[in-house]
């Protein structure tokens, strides 16, 4: 008899994995569609007293099913740790959100306080992330320290979602005296590029408490490079950067090599295929040489790196006692300079330490690598060209205009002439139609633009004067407006750009802010208020508002007006 029992005790325990406090039906490959094809999971989450962790991947749950393993865990309070991968395969993308709702408000409503939450290879795009961005925020997820959201498809706009729910769930974590120390981020292939990893990069630089960030096959060029580059300085005790299949080249490895000479922990560095090319691999040796005492694996591989780039990335590893791997595998080296590489480790007493260099791309001549540089420059250099023919056309245009105008004649409202030298006065003259005018004058698909022509039509804002603040905040909804609506608008952009205009951010590429004035705090007051401004996007202000921050010092009651209504606007949402 007590045979019978300890065999069932071992089926039991074989079937569902328990172990320290967890409950896993990993890798099962159910398919589990409604409440009745759940009763035996839901039984034994109620029947588990101390319940701490919860495997379900490999399998699939459809909403019921969700909402039934939902309704068990209301009572779980010890919980900690979502093991959800790979748990919805073969479900349509509507179907998702509503299952992870469940689940959340489920685990809010225990009490829960998380350390893990997996929820990757789940290929549930923005929606799914919105399905997550109320547990995020609560204080189910203060003391969370392990998100991974690998292969999930967030694409931009989930990673800004994302981004905008760490930051508010820091920001109330903080206020309770407990902030949100995030240590490690998965969020490898999901389509986040430069918006993204913006967006994520302001959360990181936040927190300041990142321990492993792995963001690899992202389609994040130098631009998102370089922002979580500066948001990785601030994270003092990383361990590991993995940003593998991103396109560094240049400019983002040698900001991301100075950010580098901040972080004494870092163990593993995983570059590789992020195309940072000669002059990136040798900012990058330079960090090494000087520094990164407990570096352990560094990969560069094909990364279009040379035979000199190459040599120096050996000679900054030679006193690295815990060094195990250095990957310079893929690049163009060439015969030559492949041996002249092993012979180097070699005479460091490192060569095993040196990855295979079996897929060298063999030698690249020097003009190529010239031809490539070229190619970027003539880029940004056709961009600016193109940008001071459209000036020069709208200067002749002007002149054109001037010289057909009758000198008796008042010349007409010039939109123009007040963006380039806002005053009062012009805004003003440009008569009842000024807000058309402007809306029509800014290129509202453009977020830096956009953020430029906020800050001149702030800069005239009188609070003692009625017109003028009218017409400035009249101009304003009207360009904001059509902003948000605009499909290719990018909000978090905007918003970006607006804190690196106002000083509050520091800016890679040398973008000179303006000179704060409190009209600018008066009207960012108002636009925060409005139904077209992004709630997401409050907290993100908020955040940075509240840092003492000297450029702020001569808006003092604006910049009380400001925060206060952050606060309450964050409240309310």
């Amino acid at each position: 008899m007590a045979s019978d029992i300890v065999a069932q005790l071992a089926d039991s325990l074989a079937k569902a994995g328990v172990e320290d406090g967890e409950l896993s039906y990993k890798g099962q490959g159910r398919k589990l569609d409604d409440a009745q094809s759940v009763e035996e999971i839901v039984k034994e989450i109620q029947d588990f007293e101390g319940l701490e962790a919860l495997r379900l991947e490999g399998n699939t749950f459809g909403v019921e099913a969700a909402q039934a393993i939902a309704k068990a865990l209301e009572t779980k309070s010890q919980f900690q740790r979502c093991y959800w991968s790979d748990m919805f395969t073969g479900r349509l993308r509507p179907e998702i959100p509503p299952a992870l709702n469940s689940l959340g408000d489920a685990l809010m409503l225990a009490g829960a306080r998380l350390t893990v939450l997996d929820l990757s290879d789940n290929a549930f795009g923005p929606d799914g992330v919105k399905g997550i961005e109320k547990l995020l925020k609560s204080t189910a997820c203060y003391t969370l320290q392990e998100l991974r959201l690998n292969n999930c498809g967030m694409g931009i706009g989930g990673g800004k979602i994302l981004a905008a729910s760490l930051i508010q769930c820091h920001k109330k974590s903080s206020a309770e005296g407990t902030p949100l120390s995030l240590k490690v981020f998965v969020a490898g292939r999901n389509r986040l590029e430069n918006d993204g990893a913006t967006a994520l990069a302001q959360a990181f630089k936040l927190m300041g408490s990142m321990e492993e960030v792995h963001m690899p096959q992202n389609g994040i060029n130098h631009q998102g490079v370089t922002a979580l580059a500066s948001a990785m300085q601030h994270n003092a005790a990383l361990r590991i950067l993995n940003l593998n299949d991103n396109t560094f080249t240049e400019k983002g490895a040698i900001a991301m090599a100075q950010a580098l000479k901040h972080l004494r922990s870092i163990q593993v560095i995983n570059f590789g295929d992020c195309l940072v090319r000669p002059a990136g691999a040798a900012a990058i040796a330079e960090t090494v040489s000087e520094g990164l005492p407990i570096l352990k694996e560094l990969n560069l591989s094909f990364c279009e790196i040379t035979e000199e780039a190459a040599l120096a990335v050996a000679q900054a590893v030679t006193n690295k006692d815990q060094l195990v791997k250095l990957d310079l595998n893929g690049n163009c080296l060439g015969e030559d300079g492949c041996k002249a590489l092993r012979d180097a480790m070699e005479d460091m007493n490192m060569g095993e330490l040196l990855g295979s260099l079996s897929d060298d791309e063999g030698d690249q001549d020097d003009d190529e690598d010239e031809d490539d540089e070229k190619d970027d420059d003539d880029e940004d250099v056709d961009e600016e060209e193109l940008e001071e023919e459209e000036e020069e056309e709208d200067e002749e245009e002007s002149i054109d205009n001037k010289l057909s105008t009758p000198v008796s004649v008042p010349r007409p409202p010039d939109v123009s002439s007040f963006l380039s030298f806002p005053s009062p006065d012009k805004l003003l003259k440009l008569g009842a139609k000024r807000a058309l005018l402007i809306e029509q004058q800014v290129d509202v698909s453009d977020a830096t633009k956009t953020a430029e022509a906020f800050l001149k039509i702030a800069s005239v804002y009188k609070e003692e004067n009625t017109d003028v603040k009218n017409a400035v905040l009249d101009s304003i909804d009207a360009l904001l407006k059509k902003a948000f609506s605009t499909p290719s608008f990018q909000g978090y952009s905007f918003v970006s750009s607006l804190l690196v205009l106002l000083g509050l951010i520091k800016s890679e590429d040398k973008v000179k802010p303006v000179a704060v004035v409190p009209g600018h705090l008066h009207t960012l007051e108002h636009v925060v208020r409005q139904d077209y401004f992004p709630k997401e996007n409050v907290a993100v202000l908020e955040a940075f508002m509240s840092r003492n921050d000297k450029v702020l010092d001569s808006c003092g009651n604006a910049r009380n007006g400001l925060q206060s209504t952050l606060h309450r606007v964050g409240a309310d949402s």
